[in-house]
């Protein structure tokens, strides 16, 4: 049983000894794979982000890369190492192993397809304001599985890419125009009708230059009224850029300041809402 025992460690030895060389050359073909990849990955992401004003698009499309050029030498070093038939059924099975792949990874593929078709088809840019389902953030970054969210409150969220797809996507900062709407109730008397009080409001509005003007001027509508009170709907436009400062801080003020021009001019401001 010894010289038996001897003798298979001994053949798996020779075999060893054989195969040596040629596993040297693959670990150093694919160590020199990952390496070209990542420097052309590199290159490649330079250049695009060069020619375009978007980093997404240039970005996946390196990460995109370098996975080829890596599976590319994983394939070569295999086929050094005498597993031919294992690249060859890699390659010849197709269907059969994009088949088992996507069922045994169906999340992955999934979201890898997704990753595709967000990178091209780009419902976002980089540092856009966007919301998913109650989720709302900036966009910072698309990989091949999941999307980069960063919340107002600093949280960093990974999105899987087929969510992002598949749910509706509210762009707040796309064309750089958001319009903006807030409740203001006023007390009404014997001079004072809600024109009275539509009027101060829009000569206020109208002298505040972070509010757009024509084509897109600010306008009130009555909504509700009382013996005693209207309800007005102010709606102004702004530039939506940084959503957050640009938007939302500008309409608290704005809020602040219509109720203090009507409070200045003498009118009873007994409510103010969205």
């Amino acid at each position: 049983m010894i010289q038996d025992f001897h003798r298979v460690l001994s053949a798996y030895w020779q075999q060893f000894l054989f195969l040596l060389p040629k596993l040297l050359i693959a670990i150093v073909l694919l160590v020199a794979a990952v390496s070209i990849a990542n420097r052309v990955s590199t290159l490649l992401g330079g250049r695009l982000r060069r020619r375009s004003h978007d980093p997404l698009l240039p970005n996946f499309l390196a990460q995109l890369s370098k996975w080829a050029m890596v599976l590319l030498g994983l394939m070569v070093a295999l086929n050094i190492l005498g597993f031919t038939g294992v690249v060859g059924s890699l390659i010849g099975a197709a269907g059969v192993s994009a088949f088992i792949v996507g069922f045994a990874f169906k999340d992955i593929a999934e979201n890898f397809l997704a990753g595709v078709i967000l990178a091209f088809n780009r419902p976002f840019h980089i540092n856009d304001t966007v919301q998913i389902k109650d989720l709302i953030g900036h966009v910072e970054g698309l990989n091949l599985r999941t999307t980069l969210m960063r919340t107002f409150d600093g949280k960093h969220i990974f999105l899987p890419n087929s969510m992002v797809l598949k749910e509706p996507l509210i762009n707040y900062t796309r064309d750089g125009n958001l319009r903006q709407d807030f409740l203001v109730s006023v007390e009404l008397g014997p001079d004072v009708t809600p024109d009275v009080a539509i009027n101060l409001i829009l000569q206020y509005l109208r002298t505040i230059s972070d509010i757009q003007q024509a084509p897109r001027e600010p306008y009130v509508n009555l909504e509700k009224a009382t013996p005693t009170t209207a309800d007005l709907r102010v709606y102004f436009w702004a530039d939506s850029e940084d959503y957050r400062r640009g938007v939302l801080q500008l309409k608290s003020r704005i809020m602040q300041e219509v109720k203090q021009e009507l409070l200045g001019a003498g009118l009873g401001v007994p409510g103010l809402g969205q």
